[in-house]
């Protein structure tokens, strides 16, 4: 592209991003690279290769193939990166920079609102290995969470809206404090996608689940971890090479598919999350609507300031009179909505959530029983009437 052309809109980048070109013969999709051992020409070529370990370039299957590439550079420019390192699932993304950060006798600050297999491995594998975790409620001020630290804080991790709650931290201030303090900053950026930009807000390295909305189909497990400098970039891949990460290239070649069409399933799916979280704020069961890209929401104001857009997950609190039997009752007779974990597809799920997560900073208790939606590509106007049906068992 000539320098004084000005840069492409996102749908323009993900219809284009990680193909050979428009003017080059052949196949419009990248094929698929299957293969663990590569064979060199000769000694001094196999010697050679062991200086490629960073970059894009034939070694070994573990170390990436031509179909890995093309999703890690689609990923990374949707993150405004430079690196993007591919691993087995969203979990792996989040647990792969941990263990590339943190060492024993590491202190870690994670938001009492994370998602809760991420807690699990703090409670178990890095407290085994000999890390500490202080969670935090993730709507602290900066100036609140600088007591929070010691000497030996390497990490603050955030993510932003929170899992379930869906409270949006206020990552610049957060990232000054974490910094100024030699700590690195992680973000879980899946609900942000590419509508919070992390390397712009201060984050040093962003965790997506990409078996979201990034695949699209929920058929398919896959993580991304981004990052914007080399040195960054040294220490996450290092780290992936190490624990064995790796993603199918069957899996990356599906997902790589689904990328072409996530701008259009987002700008859809978030016209119809408001949509329908508009509605759901209007009826009597409901007491409140935790979705930050309504006006009035908690957290509106940080998303108006720091996100372009919203993805279609947000939660729904009951009147207080309704019991957890009742919203569960509630889910099961739902007919479009399925009862199930994950979201970003094409479907639309319901999930009740009290009893289900875990909070030790105080934070979470909204005053009644909680459900999380996420919207499909379902029409609105369906599901309305498949919500209002539901409303029926309990009692008005």
């Amino acid at each position: 592209m000539p320098e004084d052309t000005p840069p492409h809109r996102l749908h323009t980048r993900l219809s284009h991003a990680g193909r050979a070109g428009t003017h080059v013969h052949g196949f419009v999709n990248p094929a698929v690279h299957r293969g663990s051992t590569v064979l060199y020409p000769s000694m001094a070529a196999r010697r050679g290769a062991g200086a490629h370990r960073f970059e894009q370039h034939l070694i070994y299957g573990v170390m990436g193939t031509p179909t890995h590439w093309p999703l890690e550079n689609v990923i990374a420019e949707v993150e405004g990166g430079t690196h993007c390192q591919i691993v087995s699932s969203g979990l792996a993304a989040v647990t792969t920079p941990l263990l590339a950060y943190l060492k024993a006798g590491d202190h870690l600050l994670m938001p009492d609102s994370v998602y809760g297999p991420t807690r699990s491995f703090c409670d178990g594998m890095l407290k085994r290995y000999g890390v500490d975790t202080t969670y935090y409620d993730p709507c602290i001020t900066a100036a609140a969470l600088v007591p929070l630290f010691r000497p030996n804080t390497t990490v603050l991790f955030t993510e932003s809206p929170g899992s379930h709650t869906f409270e949006v931290q206020d990552i610049p201030a957060l990232a000054e404090v974490a910094h100024a303090r030699g700590a690195k900053v992680l973000m879980d950026n899946t609900w942000g996608i590419h509508f919070f930009q992390p390397f712009t807000k201060g984050v040093d390295c962003s965790i997506q689940a990409l078996t979201k909305y990034v695949v699209g189909h929920s058929d398919v497990l896959l993580g991304g971890i981004t990052v914007n400098t080399e040195a960054d970039w040294e220490c996450v891949r290092t780290a992936a090479l190490a624990l064995g990460q790796f993603a199918s290239p069957d899996d990356c070649w599906l997902a790589l598919r689904g990328v072409r069409t996530m701008a259009v399933r987002l700008e859809r799916q978030m016209a119809s999350g408001i949509a329908v979280a508009s509605w759901l704020r209007g009826r009597p069961e409901v007491a409140e609507i935790l979705h930050p890209a309504l006006p009035g929401a908690r957290g509106h104001e940080l998303w108006k300031r720091d996100f372009s857009g919203a993805s279609s997950l947000f939660g729904v609190v009951f009147q207080p009179r309704y019991s957890q039997a009742g919203v569960w009752e509630f889910a099961e007779a739902l007919e479009l909505f399925g009862i199930g974990a994950s979201w970003g597809g094409f479907e639309s799920l319901a999930l009740p959530t009290n009893g289900f997560i875990s909070r030790t900073a105080g934070s979470g208790d909204f005053g009644g029983q909680m459900l999380r939606l996420h919207v499909g590509l379902e029409a609105v106007e369906d599901l309305t009437a498949d919500l209002e049906r539901a409303m029926g068992v309990l009692g008005g």
